[in-house]
C-alpha cells in the first residue's frame, strides 16, 4: 500500500514537468534551458544556472544530457548553501558544480548504462543500475526523457557533487 501511495504522490509532483515536454513523436520546440525554465520545480536549477552563466551555453546547439536536480533536491544541501553558491564571488564553483550534472551528447534512458560518464566539468560522475533503478553519484534519476532541441533532462532527487580536486 505505501508503494502504490508513493508511486501515485510522485506522479502528481511530476506530471507538471511532462507538460513541459514534447511526446508521442512531436518535434520538440523548446531548448533544455527553455523546458527547466518553465516548470516550477526547477526554479532554483535555473537561477543557479543563470548565475553560474551557463544559460546561454545550454540554450547552444548541444546535445546535451541534463541530470536536473529539482528545488527539493537543491533543499536537501545543508542550509545557506545554495545563497552562498549564488553569490558572483562563487561563479566559477557554482558553474563547475552545474557542469558536473551535464554530459555531452543525447543519451535517453534506454541508452543509459552502468559505468563512469565524462560530465563537462571533467570529472567522472558514477551511473548505476540496479533493481530497475537508476543512479548517478548519490542521486536517484526519478524522472526521464525530457526531450529538447538540443538533448535530454533526466530528473534526479538530489545534487550531486564532483569529488574535492
Amino acid at each position: 500500500m505505501k508503494i502504490t501511495t508513493a508511486i501515485i504522490a510522485a506522479a502528481a509532483l511530476l506530471l507538471p514537468l511532462t507538460a513541459q515536454a514534447d511526446h508521442h513523436g512531436k518535434k520538440p520546440t523548446k531548448n533544455v534551458v527553455e523546458i527547466a525554465a518553465g516548470a516550477k520545480d526547477f526554479s532554483t536549477l535555473v537561477a543557479a544556472v543563470k548565475a553560474g552563466g551557463l544559460a546561454g551555453a545550454l540554450s547552444g546547439d548541444g546535445p546535451f544530457t541534463i541530470f536536473a536536480p529539482t528545488n527539493a533536491a537543491f533543499a536537501k544541501l545543508p542550509e545557506g548553501t545554495v545563497a552562498t553558491l549564488l553569490k558572483p564571488e562563487n561563479k566559477g564553483k557554482l558553474a563547475s558544480i552545474l557542469k558536473y550534472h551535464v554530459v555531452a551528447g543525447k543519451v535517453m534512458a534506454a541508452d543509459v548504462k552502468a559505468g563512469k560518464v565524462k560530465t563537462l566539468n571533467g570529472a567522472k560522475a558514477k551511473i548505476a543500475i540496479k533493481g530497475g533503478k537508476v543512479t548517478i553519484d548519490s542521486a536517484n534519476v526519478v524522472k526521464t526523457d525530457i526531450v529538447g532541441t538540443n538533448g535530454v533532462i533526466h530528473v534526479i532527487d538530489s545534487v550531486i557533487l564532483p569529488a574535492a580536486k
